[in-house]
């Protein structure tokens, strides 16, 4: 894939180039397995802006393939930056690019608008976990709550639609009119059968069966009790624990992290105050066979891990130049 040039997709050439929601879910899939043995990444190295609240994180991540020259490894770094306050002022609070580099030259290679990926591949290992842990229904249809009305939890939309066709889908942010708002988009995802703002939290997760957590982070956390939450739901938490309480963690019959490293740093860093250490993580999960417990909640977190982005990116460039898609740009 080395060139002469830099590939520059915008975000609109990244959504173009975008694989179909089963092949991400695929793609997050082989992206936890990965992460057992055979990828590099160091936790999330961070800087923090003047602006209350506002963050940037360096994402590197390195991915062995299985070619013996390294031709098929991945190598780039995810940058993201975070400012809560640029909603009041109409532009987007999160801010994404993904580099990739030639992984045996070090050449950059593409540059890619990090925005859908992230959205997307948050919501494929979001799949992953329904996949493998989601509740038995027993012949009746899913209800699903979901937590926040921003991008992460319209990404979440075509993923349930997917994996639980006629679910109904109730959800809660602090805006009523976001929630609304989302839920008309929900009504009109393939799959979907119903879906309706909820008065607060718990009226959202409620015998919910599967429940995902996507607020914004602020200083309010652990919100969501054991009481709020059916006793056999799949609660996915992709806000670290600005909803779940520990009590969530430490009571649950199967608690998975997307990495330990990562988990362990945010914890130290006071994120998971109390949170009990995980049973597993997501790919081991996988590769060892471990069932949804016979009873007992799963809770599933995943703090978005580097090398997901690299994976997405990757497929997205192949399909890109495949497409004629992009602007290539002088090195």
């Amino acid at each position: 894939m080395a060139s002469a040039q830099i590939l520059y997709l915008d975000e609109a050439a990244v959504r173009a180039a975008m694989p179909p929601v089963q092949t991400r879910i695929g793609l997050a899939e082989r992206t936890m397995l990965a992460l057992i043995e055979d990828a590099e990444l160091p936790p999330k190295i961070g800087v923090h802006p003047r602006p209350p609240g506002a963050f940037g994180h360096a994402m590197p991540a390195f991915l062995r393939g299985p070619a013996t020259d390294g031709s098929a490894d991945l190598l780039g770094l995810k940058w993201v930056v975070g400012f809560a306050a640029n909603s009041g002022i109409g532009l987007p609070s999160i801010h994404a690019t993904v580099i990739l580099n030639d992984p045996l030259t070090g050449q950059p290679i593409a540059l890619l608008d990090g925005a859908p990926i992230t959205a997307d591949r948050t919501a494929a290992i979001s799949g992953v976990a329904i996949q493998h842990w989601g509740p038995r229904f027993e012949g009746r249809l899913a209800k699903v709550a979901i937590l926040g009305a921003g991008v992460q939890a319209r990404s979440h939309l075509a993923v349930i639609g997917h994996l639980l066709p006629g679910a109904t889908i109730s959800i809660f942010d602090r805006h009523p009119e976001r929630a609304e708002a989302l839920a008309t988009q929900a009504i009109a995802t393939p799959g979907i059968r119903a879906a309706q703002a909820a008065s607060d939290a718990p009226d959202a997760t409620a015998g919910a069966d599967v429940v995902v957590t996507a607020v914004s982070f602020g200083p309010v956390r652990q919100t969501l009790l054991n009481a709020d939450l059916a006793p056999d739901a799949l609660v996915i938490a992709v806000d670290y624990a600005t909803s779940v309480h520990h009590a969530v963690a430490r009571e649950a019959g199967l608690f998975l992290v997307d990495e330990p490293g990562q988990f362990l740093a945010n914890r130290s860093a006071g994120l998971f105050d109390d949170y009990p250490e995980p049973h597993s993580t997501i790919g081991l999960a996988i590769r060892n066979g471990v069932p949804r417990p016979v009873a007992g909640r799963v809770l599933v977190t995943h703090l978005g891990v580097g090398l997901a982005d690299l994976v997405f990116a990757d497929a997205i460039v192949r399909n890109a130049i495949s497409a004629g898609l992009g602007v290539r740009l002088p090195r």
